[in-house]
């Protein structure tokens, strides 16, 4: 009888050594989340199905406002998704997300829910890019709540102050005139280049508040560039007059679309890359259509303007213009502080990767080279830094995109009416493309990325 009760009582004794061990093995699983094994529970799982839709639709409009292609945005939301033990089916294309949500907990058709958001093009912003995928990081770690992660994401749209909006337009004029000091061009031109981007820059902040001003951007600045080139021309002294203009239009070319959306194609998002591609030829358009509108007033008016081809600059001019070109693009593609740096030697690198090897085994193998080195190091940085990519990759090709050739080939199409003129235009920005394209796909596979961004 007596053992029949120790039998009994045994199993309500506390067991120390177990318990000891089954709480060690839980602090240890708080410290170091498990991501690989997506058989444990995330802790964020337990939220309310509605906040973790919440939180995925936020990221997704913020990854889409930044610039992150289809193929990117979509790789990273269905990851967190999974992460919070949503079955998500996104669908990226330049304007706007559809974002298809079930629980995968209960049964299928219960829970389903789809979001459509309209959103306008996204800009290259690499500092609220980089902030993005730290709040996320931090989410996915346990270091914030779904509630937190969500207010960290909304507190991004704090206003611009006045400082922010004067560097940005300080950074059309200051790219403007670097790009006009890297083809060599005379002081002169070099300088009506900055002053036209300088009143474009303070064109474009103007237009960000007034939506039928900015439909109508490409196509007034284009028209207030030629106009300022023809004047100057006129009145002052020769100039490299289709030189100047498209150094006058540089941030507007659409050259870094242009190359996104064949990277869509190429990875199979067609709808997006379709779009996108659309959008830069349109774009190309009207800024062609401006600058023809600003041409032809001048001659109803009577001014001849004295062109000539010249390009007098010594060596120490272009790689000065690097410099200055390397910090516009920083500014303009709104790096952090910190990021400068960085971001100042992708651009520069990519440029002289392509201008050395160019000049010894021809153009598109430079920039194929240029291409795969920077999306590589980019990959690198992703991997190894645990940073977004496109905080060295972008920067890295933004000076070798087409934008440029595409311009100067419509124009001059335009203004000597040969279709011949045109056909070789677009063969010389098909061949940058591909070149471009190439260097991004073998890039990839030389350093596969572990992350979206």
């Amino acid at each position: 009888m007596r053992r029949a009760a120790m039998r009994e009582r045994r199993p309500s004794m506390p067991c120390r050594c177990a318990d000891g061990e089954r709480a060690a093995a839980a602090q240890a699983r708080a410290r170091v989340p498990c991501f690989a094994d997506m058989s444990v529970p995330h802790p964020l799982s337990a939220t309310s199905y509605a906040a973790r839709i919440a939180f995925v639709v936020e990221l997704a409009e913020r990854l889409h406002s930044y610039g992150t292609t289809a193929q990117r945005l979509e790789g990273a939301v269905t990851s967190v998704a999974q992460k919070l033990r949503l079955e998500c089916e996104p669908w990226s294309n330049p304007t706007g997300l559809i974002l298809t949500f079930s629980d995968p907990q209960r049964p299928m058709g219960d829970s389903d829910t789809t979001r459509v958001i309209r959103l306008p093009p996204g800009e290259n912003d690499l500092y609220r890019l980089s902030e993005t995928d730290r709040i996320a990081e931090d989410v996915m770690a346990g270091r914030l709540d779904l509630a937190a992660g969500h207010a960290a994401l909304e507190a991004l749209d704090r206003p611009r102050t006045r400082r922010w909006r004067a560097m940005q337009v300080f950074g059309y004029g200051l790219a403007a005139g670097a790009v006009a000091a890297l083809l060599r061009l005379p002081w002169l031109d070099i300088g009506v280049a900055a002053v036209n981007g300088l009143m474009i820059g303070l064109l474009v902040d103007v237009s960000g508040q007034r939506p039928r001003l900015r439909e109508a951007l490409e196509a007034i600045a284009g028209m207030f560039a030629a106009a300022a080139v023809v004047l100057v021309a006129n009145f002052v002294a020769p100039l490299n007059q289709n030189t100047v203009i498209i150094a006058s239009l540089i941030v507007l070319l659409p050259g870094m679309a242009l190359t996104n959306a064949v990277n869509e194609l190429t990875s199979q998002h067609l709808v997006s890359g379709t779009a996108r591609f659309a959008g830069a030829v349109t774009t190309v358009v009207k800024l062609a259509v401006g600058t023809v509108i600003g041409l032809y007033l001048a001659d109803l008016v009577g001014l001849e303007p004295v062109v000539r081809a010249w390009r007098p600059q010594d060596g120490w001019v272009e790689w000065a213009g690097l410099a200055v070109a390397s910090y516009a693009f920083a500014v303009l593609f709104r790096a952090h502080r910190a990021d400068y740096p960085k971001v100042m030697a992708a651009a520069a690198g990519g440029y002289l990767i392509s201008r050395f090897v160019g000049l010894a085994w021809g153009s598109p193998a430079g920039i194929f080279l240029a291409a795969l080195v920077m999306t590589a190091l980019g990959n690198a940085y992703a991997r190894w830094g645990n940073r977004p990519g496109a905080i060295l990759r972008v920067p890295g090709i933004i000076l070798l995109v087409p934008g440029s050739v595409s311009l100067r080939g419509l124009l001059n199409m335009l203004q000597q009416q040969d279709v011949q003129v045109g056909q070789d235009a677009v063969l010389a920005v098909v061949n940058i493309l591909l070149a471009l394209i190439a260097g991004l796909i073998f890039g990839n596979l030389l350093l596969p990325s572990r992350r979206n961004l």
